[in-house]
């Protein structure tokens, strides 16, 4: 019973993790290029990363809307179905 509840915490993190995966790694990408454009042009304006970092989250989260979801009903619905496994 515990082994299963483990298996399930794991699960939860690895979906957690690889819904949130393409926004983390779009904003550190990002932040990136425009820490090198700001070294490159001495630019030191601080709200100049955040516009970037927004628009580029938001169309990446708009572009993988229908597989988030995807991903998600089904680990949602594994896990409904998984409720009378755990009830004893």
């Amino acid at each position: 019973m515990e082994a299963k509840l483990v298996a399930l915490g794991v699960e939860t993190f690895k979906m957690a993790l690889m819904l949130a995966l393409p926004s983390l790694l779009t904003g550190m990408f990002l932040g990136l290029a425009v820490s090198i454009f700001q070294a490159t042009t001495q630019i030191n304006e601080m709200t100049l990363s955040f516009i970037p970092k927004i628009l580029g989250i938001v169309f990446v989260i708009l572009f993988t809307m229908p597989w988030m979801l995807n991903s998600m009903t089904d680990f949602s619905t594994g896990i409904f179905n998984l409720i009378p496994n755990f009830v004893e």
